[in-house]
């Protein structure tokens, strides 16, 4: 029976197509991804998945919020928890997510990651490129990087799956640090969730750690 991906989008949507172009290759074996949930309306990640017949729910948690104000914190996020909760992993971007959508995924030890454009512990949360690149320019690191890592309370703070580095170079503009770390992400997520859901198919919730640059 193949693993079912859910994926929670924002925006654009090109990770989103990279796992896309996975499972359709094969390189993700034995895999569907079962929906993609954006909590913006115009995210062109959902005509992404619309294009390669993925089904698709738009859940925005602001408005929902309001037209429930009495609800229970965890329930504003149904039912896109409930389409979490029966995956086998669920791949976020962009969005934060508390713990009233979290803590029940650990009763059906479903895994949610996420990519970070930062190594571990450094640069936690958004702008995490601007912030290496001045650190850099100020002479205060040579090094940064990418990670998936599973998605827990604290932001960016989950354990490492796959890691990578990414050179910094002396004269690079923030836009060249920028590409540089875009042209390896594609590849850095793809191997991650082949790695969890491998891990999920020997009855374990880890995977194994990447490194190099």
């Amino acid at each position: 029976m193949p693993s079912k991906l859910v994926i929670l989008i924002s925006g654009n949507g090109s990770n989103l197509q990279a796992i896309i172009d996975a499972v359709a290759a094969g390189v993700i074996a034995d895999t569907v991804i079962a929906l993609v949930v954006s909590n913006r309306k115009d995210a062109y990640g959902l005509e992404r998945a619309r294009k390669a017949n993925i089904p698709t729910l738009y859940h925005n948690l602001i408005s929902y919020g309001k037209a429930h104000p009495s609800a229970d914190p965890g329930t504003k996020y149904s039912p896109a928890a409930r389409a979490a909760y029966d995956a086998d992993l669920a791949e976020k971007v962009l969005a934060i997510l508390s713990p009233p959508f979290l803590h029940p995924l650990t009763t059906t030890s479903t895994p949610i990651i996420n990519l970070h454009p930062a190594l571990p512990n450094a640069y936690d949360g958004a702008n995490a490129i601007p912030r290496a690149y001045a650190d850099f320019q100020a002479g205060r690191t040579q090094r940064t990087g990418i990670m998936v890592h599973y998605v827990v309370d604290e932001v960016d703070r989950g354990e490492p799956i796959v890691v990578r580095e990414v050179e910094m170079r002396k004269g690079d503009s923030l836009g060249d640090l920028e590409e540089r770390v875009h042209a390896v992400e594609h590849g850095v997520l793809v191997e991650a969730v082949g790695v969890v859901l491998a891990g999920r198919g020997r009855g374990e919730k880890g995977g194994d750690e990447g490194g190099g640059g």
